[in-house]
């Protein structure tokens, strides 16, 4: 059974910094396209970072550029998604997921088949 469990979310002040991760379970995450996604309420899901497998091009928001890193660990067969200067419009709840295919380098969610549980941020002071 393919499964994915997040953790690491929570409340942050502005510019602070939070990691996310993703642990995987019932399948190895090195062949897998994998990505971040949120979803700020009253709006779409949107992918936030994501690797794809077409050419392991990483695709990253234009509004997290320089800010956030997704990464994973193959021997923890877990991934992560570290957030750095932190903004209020970040918060939102942040979602992983993979898939064995994905070579659309944006990633659209639909295209995902497996998800985490999702995990609020919330950044306020």
């Amino acid at each position: 059974q393919l499964q994915l469990v997040e953790s690491g979310g929570g409340l942050v002040q502005p510019g602070g910094s939070l990691r996310l991760s993703c642990a995987a379970s019932g399948f190895a995450l090195d062949s897998y396209a994998i990505g971040w996604f949120r979803q700020a309420p009253g709006k779409e899901r949107e992918a936030v970072s994501c690797i794809s497998n077409r050419d392991g091009s990483i695709y990253y928001l234009d509004s997290v550029k320089g800010r956030f890193t997704i990464s994973r660990d193959n021997a923890k067969n877990t991934m992560y998604l570290q957030m750095n200067n932190l903004k209020p419009e970040d918060t939102a709840v942040y979602y992983c997921a993979a898939d064995p295919w994905v070579a659309d380098r944006l990633c659209p969610p639909r295209l995902f088949d497996s998800w985490g549980q999702g995990a609020q941020v919330t950044v306020s002071s």
